[in-house]
């Protein structure tokens, strides 16, 4: 029973970890533009972070090491740093666009300005960083995020033409004055937000700090194979409820606001405090995931003491960069820059950074001295090899799309 309660628990967090602000804006900015002429590019976004993190959850489980430590170890340190600079860089921008999430929910709920907001909510994400156990921070925020389960909701209470949504997941082409440069652009972006790289070096270093064996390989496929799937549809829920109320009507998604107001005309007041906490939630857990990725890369490349399993003073150097990382994020987000284009970059620039991140995974799960019976098998590889073509595609076509388009303008 108390296994079971375990698994749920998991699954749950990982439905509504799944969700951040790069999922919450992008699914919505592209639902109000294409409808759900890109669903697609969700249910492969899914499929691909399901094959990689249960990859990574499994180096973990049958090597009781994270993944970076692994990297650096398996392909030399100068390889390992290339791949390193990289991730962080991108784990760093996700996480500016993450306080600036948590700063703009504020905003919201109070009327206050987001800019006031900033240096408190960082501040909160490190004293809940430094005082609360891994397993409750997880768990709390990653339930809470559930909440945005409010979005699918509201889409079935705005009365959509089921039948013209479904008409549009089956004619994945643009409409209008939309070209297939945008659409391309935007395809990236949405593959980006779902297979941002922290996700990965959160879920496989949660792995150390929760002391997976061989004897958890389920609990983490159980996770995986079911918390990120489901969490797939929230980000689908989020699109169609933009396409129902904004595609119609021409208006494109450019504040977070926007992206909350159809749970308050599907739901009144009672949906927007729910979907606001849910949004807090969300943007305060991804905070936390990825001020903890920004720490763990640095200290596991450099084999530094790490994680919440040990005091502070014990791993002093990796509480130290989450500390650096926090107060970048403040001052980067004090040039008054926009939190909602930072997280519309943050998804394009992961795009451009998942080759680095994922084929040291992929080859690390081939290795027998790490993986024992546990590596992969043909099948997997074949999937897996596609899955690299395609970040290898995305990461190549993301900048020059980026530069046509003008940012998807």
């Amino acid at each position: 029973m108390k296994k079971l309660l375990a698994v749920t628990l998991g699954i749950l967090t990982a439905i509504g970890g799944f969700v951040d602000i790069g999922d919450l804006v992008t699914n919505a900015l592209v639902g109000a533009r294409f409808g759900m002429r890109l669903a697609w590019v969700v249910v492969v976004g899914v499929i691909g972070i399901c094959l990689y993190a249960e990859m990574s959850g499994r180096v973990v489980a049958m090597s009781g090491r994270p993944v970076f430590d692994l990297i650096r170890e398996r392909l030399g340190r100068r390889t390992g740093l290339f791949a390193l600079t990289a991730s962080f860089l991108v784990t760093l921008l996700t996480l500016i666009a993450e306080i600036g999430g948590v700063a703009l929910a504020f905003e919201l709920a109070s009327g206050v300005n987001y800019l006031l907001w900033m240096p408190l909510a960082a501040i909160a994400v490190w004293l809940v960083i430094w005082r609360v156990k891994f397993s409750h921070l997880e768990k709390v925020f990653g339930l809470l995020g559930l909440l945005l389960i409010v979005f699918a909701v509201a889409l079935w209470k705005l009365g959509p033409n089921w039948g013209q949504l479904a008409h549009q997941v089956t004619h994945p082409v643009p409409t209008g004055h939309e070209t297939w440069l945008t659409y391309a652009y935007y395809a990236i972006a949405l593959f980006g937000a779902a297979m941002t790289p922290y996700e990965v070096f959160f879920f496989s270093s949660g792995g150390v700090e929760e002391k997976w064996g061989r004897k958890d390989l389920g609990v983490e496929r159980a996770n995986v194979y079911l918390g990120f799937p489901l969490g797939g549809l929230l980000s689908l829920a989020i699109a169609g409820c933009t396409a129902v109320l904004f595609l119609p009507a021409g208006i494109k998604v450019e504040t977070l606001g926007q992206v909350t107001l159809p749970t308050a005309v599907a739901l009144g007041k009672l949906g927007l405090a729910i979907v606001l906490v849910g949004v807090f939630a969300a943007t305060f857990g991804a905070a936390l995931e990825t001020a903890l990725s920004c720490g763990y890369t640095i200290a596991q490349y450099f084999g530094w003491q790490w994680g919440k399993f040990v005091r502070p003073r014990q791993a002093s150097r990796f509480h130290l960069i989450i500390i650096i990382c926090l107060v970048l994020s403040i001052l980067v987000l004090l040039t008054a820059v926009d939190p909602v284009k930072v997280t519309e970059y943050s998804v394009v620039f992961a795009a451009m950074a998942l080759p680095l991140t994922y084929l040291p995974i992929l080859i690390i799960a081939n290795d027998p001295d790490y993986m024992g019976e546990a590596t992969n098998g043909r099948v997997l590889n074949f999937l897996a090899l596609i899955y690299l073509g395609l970040l290898l595609l995305a990461s190549i076509a993301a900048i020059p799309l980026m530069i046509i388009t003008k940012a998807g303008q």
